[in-house]
């Protein structure tokens, strides 16, 4: 079917939890004949990326393809990798999903960037060369790979104490008990919980016999071991788990970018610089309550989705901008498959007094992560019907101009 050339041209790069809700949520805002939106991901199928430390020790995750996801919603996907982004020219160079052939070059009206982040090595000696990473599915399968063939009493060391390290460690030595688990942390043990939180935390890692090597930086990684300034910790294997660092190719543009390679933008995610372009999740250096930046996460990405998606639609359609506060209400971790934490927090994520734990707390973390994975497979359920027109105006001209 021939395309209308007065359509409004939004393509969205990156397909995660972010990038996907926004096409879908987008889609049901606007109508098809007036808005065409294109969805470009390297990988057929939504990756569940809160579950590769699940991925990573062996356990099997449902399929999610997205050709099923959006049918019959007017989102196309258009399956390859991004290889780069011209935002004043407002294209986007798509290559084959394995990188191979020449580059495609498809013209936006408005990007929706939301090509996410990957792991940090903060260049650390040998981490990228001998670590793993469960940043995503490529390293969480390299991963299990390795685990599979480790033999027991082999020494696995994950670096970082954060919240992916947390549930590495612990999915891990309740998956391989016969396996000699510790944890390397800068700080104390959980330092960012409260009381009733930490202590829980310690006593699942007894539990799990996971020896916790705290107020320790790790200086280097070797194929055996990794280094401290208290001595080498044997690791047959290293899970390196510091950290998140923004996709490249946003740094490589002309965008308004932080210092970690963020894509600055204002409250409805839109650009600093260039206004046809939004930038969503990890991509995005967002302001929260009192003008922290939010930290890379599922919880703090979701929203920013919707937000974009509702300002796009409101700029294309004279509607009203969304003015919705972005703020944090738990943090929630998975101690194995059995023990959980829900750490309920400020709303610029200090922790408090309360928090849940325990199998009720597994359950309620089992019940977010189900519910981030419906939101994303059913992207326009539960959404207005009515998907209001686009004047011809504004589908040539693009979102630029702010709306009242």
């Amino acid at each position: 079917m021939q395309q209308n050339t007065q359509q409004h041209r939004v393509i969205v790069v990156g397909a995660g939890y972010t990038g996907a809700i926004a096409a879908g949520r987008l889609a049901r805002r606007v109508r098809g004949e007036d808005v065409s939106i294109t969805l470009v991901n390297a990988e057929p199928d939504f990756v569940e990326r809160v579950r590769m430390h699940q991925l990573a020790m062996g356990q099997t995750l449902r399929p999610r393809p997205f050709d099923e996801m959006f049918a019959g919603t007017g989102v196309r996907l258009r399956l390859g990798k991004v290889t780069g982004v011209d935002v004043d020219r407002g294209t986007v160079s798509v290559t084959a999903p394995n990188g191979a052939g020449e580059p495609e070059t498809l013209p936006y009206d408005t990007l929706v960037y939301a090509l996410g982040s990957a792991w940090n090595t903060h260049a650390v000696p040998g981490a990228a060369e001998h670590a793993h990473d469960i940043a995503g599915r490529p390293g969480a399968l390299r991963l299990r790979d390795r685990l599979a063939a480790l033999a027991p009493g082999s020494p696995v060391t994950v670096v970082g104490g954060g919240l992916t390290g947390l549930e590495a460690a612990t999915e891990l030595a309740e998956t391989r008990p016969d396996l000699d688990v510790s944890l390397v942390a800068r700080g104390a043990l959980g330092d960012w919980l409260s009381p009733k939180g930490a202590q829980h935390l310690r006593k699942v890692f007894t539990n799990l016999r996971i020896t916790a090597h705290e107020h320790t930086a790790v200086t280097a990684v070797h194929a055996d071991r990794v280094t401290t300034a208290e001595g080498d910790i044997p690791a047959a294997v290293t899970i390196w788990t510091t950290g998140f660092a923004a996709h490249p190719i946003a740094r490589a543009t002309t965008l308004e970018t932080s210092d970690n390679g963020q894509i600055i933008v204002d409250a409805t995610m839109r650009s600093t610089s260039h206004p046809d372009v939004y930038a969503i999740g990890d991509a995005a250096l967002v302001a929260g309550p009192g003008g922290k930046p939010l930290r890379m996460s599922c919880a703090s990405g979701v929203p920013t989705a919707w937000q974009a998606a509702d300002a796009i639609a409101a700029r294309l359609t004279d509607g009203k901008l969304p003015t919705t506060s972005l703020r944090y209400y738990n943090q929630c971790v998975s101690l194995g498959r059995r023990e959980g934490l829900i750490q309920y927090v400020t709303a610029d994520d200090r922790s408090v007094g309360a928090a849940l734990t325990g199998r009720l707390a597994a359950l309620y973390k089992e019940l977010v992560c189900k519910g981030a994975a419906w939101g994303v497979a059913n992207p326009t359920l539960g959404m207005p019907t009515r998907r209001r027109r686009v004047t011809a105006e504004r589908a040539r001209a693009g979102v630029a101009t702010e709306t009242a």
